[in-house]
């Protein structure tokens, strides 16, 4: 078992890597897309779908490549990861997604500090923020339960379908939101957005919680 200052900066390092990839990802497909917006969206999504899947192959064995303070919530509801260790987890993602966004800004020469004017908000955001994240456990719980190898694929699969079948283009993530709010850019959101957001988020986590242990009630 890795030392647990080993899983915590695992979960850092990667929750960085993957909002450098969302957010710089997004910077380029601005400056390529010649105002395409549907264009700018798909590669947005596409190197996001498929940093996560390498995240997870990397990282997984060391942490379980989290990087998503409702999937360490979740695993802490379900007593299969220590609340403390949820706690550092999520302190850590939460500073690594900072960090990757401030990464994304220095690889493209932007100011460093901004916050978002992106607005996102309204029902629908929020409902499509609860599928999706309810959708992302599902997969994270559905796959462990019988084909654990499938996790870092299946998870890279549905964030990448995910951009595009939910209104709010699916942060599912409150660390990757409270992050995005610091970048005016493609990606961003602004920060009157984030608490609905992440509240959303946090009632699909819920859900999925509950029916994950029902579907899946013989694999423990």
């Amino acid at each position: 078992m890795p030392s647990l200052a080993r899983r915590i900066f695992a979960e850092w390092l990667g929750t960085a890597f993957l909002l450098a990839a969302v957010v710089g990802s997004g910077i380029m497909a601005q400056k390529l897309a010649g105002g395409n917006a549907a264009l700018a969206l798909l590669c947005n999504t596409i190197p996001t779908g498929a940093i996560l899947t390498v995240l997870i192959l990397i990282f997984g064995p060391l942490s379980g490549a989290h990087f998503n303070p409702a999937v360490s919530v979740a695993l802490a509801l379900r007593r299969e990861l220590p609340w403390s260790i949820a706690a550092g987890y999520i302190g850590a993602q939460i500073i690594g997604a900072i960090a990757g966004v401030w990464a994304a800004h220095l690889m493209f020469e932007l100011p460093v500090w901004q916050f978002s004017i992106n607005s996102r908000a309204g029902a629908g955001q929020w409902f499509a923020e609860a599928v999706a994240t309810f959708g992302l456990l599902l997969t994270i719980f559905g796959c462990a339960a019988r084909t654990p190898a499938a996790i870092p694929y299946a998870v890279g699969l549905y964030i990448t379908s995910a951009y595009w079948f939910t209104a709010s283009t699916s942060f599912a993530n409150p660390a990757v939101t409270i992050a995005r709010s610091l970048s005016d850019t493609f990606a961003g959101i602004a920060p009157s957005g984030v608490a609905a957001f992440i509240a959303a988020q946090l009632v699909g986590m819920a859900v999925a919680v509950t029916v994950s242990r029902w579907l899946w009630i013989d694999s423990a």
